[in-house]
């Protein structure tokens, strides 16, 4: 396995820029998920780390080495594709061993390693099947395979759970990590969504307009989002946001909005009193009650088994709230919500985290 650096990369593609100057290391044997909406980079950095996209400007290095001007099958990495890109007309054992046969590996060798590899994934009683035999997770189990049995130094995963539905997605994500953990080796992994972010990584890279916005573990991402984008985008649902002014006055803090009510906040030291803020609250820190502080009006309630989420109005913006109470099926058309300070997270005027 291999530490990869990277360092001021961009990317254009003629006048028009897609990445803007990444800097990101990533240790030997770590998880890390570049995750964002459609459009961010994500998936053009992992592409050029991969060879198959050429450097703008800036560096990456594999393991130490420079692998800018390196064709894509000279960095010893291997890629998992969205697509599973197996070929129909080769059995399962032979689409694994491809890449082996292709470097003249011997056969005694391929037959141990693709055995392995079978084992793990648990394809001993696929390997005569073509992919057209085989459902969506058995092809992806198999492009895994394939990647596996190569023993590179870096594997790289291109959005592979995309075109799988929803049970399979959960399924194989706990695949994926099961395997990493055996495995130990550094892998990067392209997706757009939060969920599947949050359950794998290591270290999250969050991005936007082909800028990282911030790099932590989970829940570093989930407590302390280092900025709007990042608080709206990690969590299900979203963080909710209202905007209003940080007041400090007689030893009391507090986020006052338009219509004159006031949200009870923790002090911020770089907070002029007077300051306009944006207030975040995450859905499940919300408290209903029937002192609650804020009124909010009832849209829509939708069970979701475990929990409800409460599609409320407040000061005429779309607010959501998570909770396990089922008397909250009852409501009427208002209820009283208040927001503990100890969950409220503050953020000024260009978007960033006030602490």
């Amino acid at each position: 396995m291999a530490s990869i650096d990277i360092s001021a990369i961009r990317k254009s593609y003629g006048t028009f820029p897609v990445l803007h100057g990444v800097d990101l290391t990533i240790k030997d044997g770590e998880f890390i998920v570049l995750v964002g909406p459609s459009g961010c980079g994500k998936s053009t950095l992992l592409r050029m780390i991969a060879g198959l996209e050429d450097v703008t400007s800036g560096e990456i290095r594999i393991e130490g080495r420079r692998v800018n001007d390196l064709a894509p099958k000279d960095r010893d990495i291997a890629m998992v594709f969205q697509s599973y890109a197996l070929y129909p007309h080769m059995s399962v054992a032979d689409n694994m061993s491809y890449s082996l046969r292709l470097r003249k590996t011997a056969k005694e060798k391929i037959t141990t390693v693709v055995a392995a590899a079978a084992s793990k994934l648990g394809l001993d009683p696929l390997l005569a099947r073509r992919p057209k035999a085989l459902s969506g997770g058995q092809r992806q189990r198999v492009a895994m395979g394939r990647a596996i049995v190569r023993q590179p130094k870096a594997f790289l995963f291109d959005e592979p759970l995309s075109n799988l539905d929803a049970r399979l997605r959960e399924q194989m994500r706990a695949e994926i990590k099961k395997l990493h953990g055996e495995l130990g080796a550094t892998s990067i992994y392209v997706t757009h969504d939060q969920i599947e972010a949050m359950t794998l990584a290591d270290r999250i890279v969050a991005m936007h307009g082909g800028v990282v916005q911030q790099v932590g573990s989970p829940l570093d991402l989930y407590d302390r989002p280092a900025n709007l984008f990042v608080a709206g985008f990690i969590g299900s649902p979203g963080m909710n946001f209202l905007e209003g002014r940080y007041v400090a006055e007689n030893g009391a803090t507090a986020v006052v909005f338009a219509d004159g009510t006031t949200a009870d906040v923790e002090p911020r030291a770089g907070l002029a009193s007077g300051t306009p803020v944006t207030l975040g609250i995450r859905p499940e820190h919300v408290m209903i009650s029937t002192t609650g502080a804020i009124e909010a009006g009832v849209d829509l309630i939708e069970p979701t088994g475990f929990g409800i989420i409460m599609h409320l109005s407040v000061h005429d913006l779309p607010f959501k709230v998570f909770t396990l109470d089922r008397e909250v099926l009852k409501s009427g058309s208002k209820v009283r919500v208040d927001f503990p300070k100890k969950h409220l997270h503050i953020f000024d005027g260009a978007g960033k985290r006030v602490d």
